[in-house]
C-alpha cells in the first residue's frame, strides 16, 4: 500500500478506545484492539473498534487471539461490510512489541496488504489527547537482512450525520431541561382534544336527518 494512503476515524471509535482505557486492568502499560472498516478511494474510513485482552512486559508480549477472531466474528454478523483495517494501541510511542502486533494483523485484514495502526495518546502527554496513524514500510541495504518501520500517514476525524448530532449535543452548554410534570401533559392532551372537537363539531351540519334501521 502506497504512503498517500489516510486514514479517516469516526468518534466512535475513539470513544471505544478511552472508554477501554478507563476499564483497563490494574498495572496495565497500554491497551490494544482491532480497527474495523472500509476502504473508499485511497483511504481507510475506521468505523468500528474492539478492545483485545494482552498481557505485556519488557521481555514479551502475548494478545489473546482466539478473542479478537471470536469478537471480529460477532461483529460480521452485526455488520458484514466492515473488515478488519488494522489495530490501536493506547500511548503516545511506538513500543518494541508494535511490529509483532503489527505483523499478525497484516495477515488478517480484509483488502488492504498494510494494516493501519492507529495510537492515541490517553495519558495526555503534551496536555492533549494526541491521534497518530501509521503504516510498516521496509528498510535496509540491499542484499542484506530487510528491516521494518513504522512511517505515519494523515488522519483525521470524520462524522456521519447522527454522530454530528451527538458530538453537537455532548459539548452543547446548554445543557438544562426543564423537567414536563404529569398535570402539564393532561393539561396539554386535553387542550389538543378539545380544539380537534371543534373542528369536528364546526363540519357538521345540525339540519341532517339521521334515521334507524
Amino acid at each position: 500500500m502506497a504512503l498517500n494512503l489516510a486514514a479517516r476515524v469516526h468518534p466512535v471509535v475513539l470513544f471505544t478506545i478511552v472508554d477501554s482505557y478507563e476499564r483497563r486492568i490494574p498495572d496495565a502499560q497500554r491497551v490494544i484492539g482491532t480497527l474495523l472498516g472500509i476502504i473508499d478511494k485511497g483511504a481507510v474510513e475506521i468505523t468500528n473498534c474492539f478492545c483485545v485482552p494482552h498481557n505485556e512486559s519488557n521481555e514479551e508480549v502475548a494478545v489473546e487471539l482466539d478473542f479478537a477472531k471470536d469478537m471480529f466474528e460477532l461483529h460480521q454478523k452485526v455488520n458484514p461490510g466492515e473488515g478488519i483495517v488494522g489495530w490501536w494501541a493506547t500511548g503516545h510511542e511506538i513500543t518494541d512489541h508494535s511490529l509483532l502486533i503489527h505483523d499478525y494483523y497484516s495477515r488478517v485484514t480484509n483488502n488492504l496488504t498494510n494494516p493501519i495502526h492507529l495510537t492515541v495518546d490517553t495519558t495526555l502527554h503534551g496536555g492533549r489527547m494526541g491521534m497518530k496513524a501509521y503504516i510498516s514500510v521496509s528498510m535496509g541495504v540491499p542484499g542484506k537482512t530487510p528491516g521494518t518501520m513504522f512511517a505515519p500517514i494523515p488522519v483525521e476525524t470524520v462524522s456521519y450525520l447522527p454522530e454530528i448530532v451527538g458530538e453537537k449535543s455532548k459539548f452543547s452548554r446548554n445543557r438544562l431541561v426543564d423537567p414536563t410534570t404529569d398535570l402539564q401533559l393532561i393539561s396539554e392532551a386535553s387542550q389538543n382534544i378539545e380544539s380537534t372537537l371543534q373542528v369536528l363539531l364546526g363540519s357538521v351540519d345540525g339540519n341532517i336527518f339521521v334515521s334507524a334501521y
